[in-house]
């Protein structure tokens, strides 16, 4: 526990104060709801931005920029007087006496909504990291996108024909929706988009492999959704291994199952923990981590404490809410209208999801939803797909941008943010021998590593 003493500094506050800890959909939304609220909001978050989450992958596979579904907090929330952003990382909260301690500060709370989301978990199994990187974050997206361009740039300068499907080898672990758009968008590049850009190799040829320990695709979607999905897959030529368990990750590949696959890219999908933010409370949490909580969305024997979205185990029904956006934005504008009604001196209600359905897209004009009890496919699914997500999007200018590239991309087969950006060298190319490198002079029609190809005219590049 943080010492108050610690010599902080402490930022002080006129009236009731009510601090929000993450920028993510349930801390900005409950930001927003308290706009008109005579109290002091305080929105504390490690980033200076709001994220647009379900569209990582995008980023990841050069569909969109970083800058394309992210906006600065500052921006988002410059016409709410009453609300401050804080730029700092939670270190502690001392719920006795009602301060959050973060790195360069503290501050005293009247009511605390804590909406820090979830991180991504590897089971215990933290080494995978640096080999198979999340998509929790902008920089887990840069860094796919890196990994994903960068081993197509090796394979096209390798004579090793083995190496090369090495290096045109990707595996997805986990096909939930992050995974199974993950996997349809990496097939749609290499098969569709860059087919026709490299000299010595086949993009084409490229191998995508999405593996999961249950018995279906998306898990949490009806069955006939499922299937739907799993065979546009198919179509799309990714390999679906269903029911196999990752056994190990190195360098060199990937043990699912019996089987050992020679792989240079990772992408893990599979699993999320709850922020350490959730410890801090000293309540009990469930055993992802998450705090469980009361109908009114506040902890246990503490009605001053919110917790809300990912990070907040809530059941309805018997049935523990996902951690979907539509959950986390509705979860934070209950929790600022429950603290609305506790200043005016009325009892807090409980929380009732209204439920918006589920989507998730595959590749190009094939997605699957299932909403109100209707499920689409298909053309129309996507379409749907592009629609909500665009109205989710914070901000005109993003969605605009979005709009344009989306269209871009569907006319032209074409991937507008396809640049190779900083990081250190990726663990995978330890693994890569000096001796698979071409000689600059070996004559290109030697290489023999395309099955089809025109002459070589030049270096390539536009």
């Amino acid at each position: 526990m943080a010492d108050e003493d610690d010599g902080r500094h402490e930022i002080a506050t006129r009236r009731d104060s009510v601090v929000i800890i993450g920028g993510g959909f349930a801390g900005l939304h409950a930001a927003k709801a308290l706009k008109r609220v005579d109290v002091d909001v305080y929105l504390i978050d490690r980033r200076n931005f709001h994220l647009f989450q379900p569209l990582l992958y995008q980023v990841a596979t050069a569909g969109l920029g970083a800058e394309d579904i992210a906006a600065p907090l500052r921006m988002v929330l410059r016409g709410h007087d009453n609300v401050k952003t804080v730029l700092g990382e939670v270190e502690d909260i001392d719920r006795d006496r009602r301060i959050v301690f973060f790195d360069t500060g503290k501050l005293r709370y009247d009511y605390l909504i804590v909406a820090a989301g979830m991180e991504t978990s590897y089971y215990g199994n933290d080494d995978w990291e640096k080999l198979a990187p999340g998509l929790k974050t902008l920089d887990d997206a840069l860094e796919c996108r890196r990994r994903i361009l960068k081993m197509f740039e090796r394979a096209e300068w390798t004579d090793d024909p083995e190496l090369t499907r090495g290096l045109l080898t990707f595996v997805v672990v986990g096909a939930g929706p992050t995974g199974v758009e993950m996997a349809g968008a990496i097939s749609e590049i290499a098969h569709r988009v860059m087919v026709r850009e490299f000299r010595n190799i086949d993009a084409s040829k490229a191998r995508v492999i999405l593996a999961d320990a249950e018995q279906r695709v998306l898990s949490a979607y009806h069955e006939e959704t499922s299937e739907r999905a799993l065979k546009d897959l198919e179509e799309m030529d990714v390999e679906v291994r269903l029911d196999q368990m990752v056994q190990k990750i190195t360098a060199e590949g990937v043990q699912i199952g019996d089987d050992f696959i020679p792989a240079h890219t990772v992408i893990w999908a599979a699993g999320v923990k709850a922020s350490p933010v959730a410890e801090a409370l000293d309540t009990k949490l469930d055993r992802m981590g998450r705090a469980i909580v009361e109908p009114e969305l506040t902890l246990p024997q503490d009605d001053r404490v919110y917790v809300i979205g990912d990070l907040a185990h809530f059941e309805e029904d018997g049935q523990v809410l996902p951690g979907l956006a539509p959950v986390a934005n509705q979860q934070g504008k209950h929790a600022a209208r429950n603290i609305r009604l506790r200043l005016i001196g009325e009892k807090p209600r409980p929380f009732k999801y209204k439920d918006k359905g589920q989507m998730a897209t595959l590749g190009r004009a094939s997605a699957v939803a299932e909403i109100w009890g209707y499920r689409f496919a298909g053309m129309f699914a996507w379409v749907l797909w592009l629609f909500v997500h665009l109205m989710y999007l914070v901000g005109f200018r993003n969605r605009v941008v979005v709009l344009l590239n989306w269209a871009y991309a569907y006319i032209g087969m074409r991937r507008s943010g396809r640049l190779i950006l900083g990081g250190p060298e990726i663990p995978q190319e330890e693994a890569i021998p000096d001796r698979a490198l071409i000689d600059v002079e070996t004559p290109i029609e030697k290489v023999g590593l395309i099955e089809e190809s025109e002459p070589a005219s030049g270096t390539g590049g536009e």
